[in-house]
Order: structure tokens, then C-alpha cells, then sequence
């Protein structure tokens, strides 16, 4: 008999529900990269697997390996963490190249080129 065999049912189902949603969450990621149509489009639908997807999937492993170890995992806390912090940055910075690429491609002035007088009066 394995560790997994004798886990509680009390804890086996939100670790079963945390498992499907972050899966879930990862695949409608992956889907939205492949059918989405802009690039800004496409960038917002991963974010939502690699950042609630992952979390979702972190906490089912860190709920199971710390009731089979009795202790708290650690470096799956650090990861979790990780993803959360990088993926919106990684996002922001991806959208402001293709905004300003986009910008410099059509001739159009960038926010920060603006001056003073450049500016509508009224």
C-alpha cells in the first residue's frame, strides 16, 4: 500500500479540483495562443495558464508532497512565486515593443516624444 492509496478523501478532492482548473487553465492558455488573431491578443491568453494555471497546479503538488512529507515544500513556494512575478512583467514589456514597433512602422509620434506645443490647446 502506497502513501497516495491511504491520503484522505478530504484532501485528495481539492487536490484533484486544484489539479483540473490549473490544467484547464493551461490548456485554454495554449488554445488562445493558437487561435487568437493579434499579437495583442495573443499575448494576454497565456498569461492566464502560466499565471493562475501554474499557481492552481503548485498548490495541488504543495498540498500532496507536504501531506506525504510532513513538511512544507519550499522550492515549490519560490517557483510559484517566480511565475507570478514574471509573467506580468514579461507581459507589459512584450506589449510596450510591439506598441512601439507597431508606432514607429505607421510614423506616428510616440507618448513621451510629445512636447508642449505639440499638444492640442483647448
Amino acid at each position: 500500500m502506497t502513501a497516495l492509496e491511504v491520503m484522505p478523501l478530504w484532501l485528495a478532492l481539492p487536490i484533484a479540483v486544484l489539479l483540473v482548473t490549473g490544467s484547464t487553465l493551461t490548456f485554454l492558455g495554449a488554445l488562445g495562443l493558437l487561435r487568437l488573431k493579434t499579437f495583442y491578443e495573443r499575448i494576454h491568453a497565456p498569461t492566464l495558464g502560466t499565471s493562475w494555471g501554474t499557481a492552481a497546479i503548485l498548490l495541488s503538488s504543495l498540498l500532496s508532497w507536504g501531506w506525504l512529507q510532513d513538511r512544507v515544500i519550499l522550492h515549490e513556494i519560490v517557483i510559484g512565486l517566480f511565475v507570478m512575478i514574471t509573467t506580468p512583467v514579461t507581459l507589459m514589456v512584450l506589449g510596450a515593443a510591439a506598441l512601439k514597433r507597431d508606432r514607429d512602422e505607421a510614423g506616428q509620434k510616440h507618448p513621451q516624444d510629445v512636447g508642449p506645443s505639440d499638444k492640442a490647446v483647448g
